[in-house]
């Protein structure tokens, strides 16, 4: 029996309002399988999946769009025998205009017509019922009013090795390239701003993100780990307190901060003790938010 391969993709439910505010989504047909979907496509090597479902909206319907919520991903079994896996997210589309969206000609081969349509259509217009799932968990989402990227810093070697003070401990050669990877997807989700707890590595880890954007690092300690006397609940209220009011500015914003800052705060957003909130050196999460009110918290 041969082995079965794992395809992965990813795409999204990429959305507008028209005049009447009501919201729309993007549906595209290819010719090649007479159908109609939504937007994705296939992973190119080492690629992040959110790098490539932006990547792949852009080139199957020629619109820019923002990643908000991660969506339930699929999996079917193709006509070959091998397994896909396509991850979705919430797009919001930048810019896009009310009227009709030419394709774009580089993708005219796979993609022959592209529609909006309310939800209740695109339901219906829809080939495949795993696409349809996709459309239910977007129209179960609350409309997303801000979206904010949290890291912890890239690797900046050992505190026990380093001979300074360890707010002054830099990014190690791993660490500033983690730093420019972060920049490249984070400048995905359309910051306008970018903060910092103080830590000189925490800072570098989003100058590269800052310089790409032309924007200031704003340092701000409430991202910092305790001091000394300062208990750990009341550090993370803190941290949590800050990330509700940037999201209910409304503000698209980068936020860097620590591993004993990070698990915390999101605890004290999600409400959920148990959750695993432990984020890896370099890593970090999408947060979506309806005013002041986290709806989603996805790995990044």
């Amino acid at each position: 029996m041969a082995a079965v391969t794992e395809v992965r993709a990813a795409g999204g439910v990429v959305w507008r309002t028209d005049d009447t505010g009501a919201v729309q989504v993007c549906l595209v047909h290819r010719p090649r399988h007479d159908d109609w979907s939504l937007p994705k496509g296939k992973l190119e090597p080492a690629e992040h999946p959110l790098a490539a479902a932006v990547r792949e909206v852009g080139e199957e319907t020629g619109i820019r769009a923002v990643p908000q919520v991660r969506l339930p991903s699929i999996r079917y079994t193709m006509p070959d025998g091998n397994l896909k896996v396509v991850d979705y997210w919430s797009m919001r589309a930048v810019e896009a205009s009310t009227g009709p969206v030419p394709v774009p000609v580089d993708a005219a081969d796979e993609v022959d017509e592209l529609c909006w349509l309310p939800l209740a259509q695109a339901r219906q217009r829809l080939t495949y019922r795993h696409d349809v799932g996709v459309l239910h968990g977007f129209a179960q989402l609350p409309p997303v009013t801000a979206t904010l990227t949290l890291v912890r810093h890239a690797h900046a070697g050992s505190r026990d090795t380093w001979p300074g003070p360890d707010s002054a401990r830099p990014l190690d050669t791993a660490g500033l390239r983690q730093a420019q990877a972060l920049a490249a997807l984070l400048v995905l989700t359309g910051p306008r701003r970018v903060l910092s707890a103080s830590p000189r590595r925490c800072v570098q880890t989003v100058a590269p993100l800052a310089q790409a954007l032309d924007l200031p690092v704003e340092v701000e300690s409430v991202f910092d780990e305790p001091a000394a006397g300062q208990q750990p609940d009341e550090n993370a209220l803190a941290a949590a307190g800050r990330l509700t009011e940037l999201a209910a500015a409304g503000t698209p914003a980068a936020v860097c901060s620590q591993g004993k800052v990070i698990p915390a705060a999101l605890t004290v957003l999600t409400r959920r003790a148990a959750a695993d909130h432990r984020t890896a050196k370099g890593g970090g999460w999408l947060l979506s938010f309806a005013g002041e009110r986290l709806v989603g918290a996805d790995r990044l």
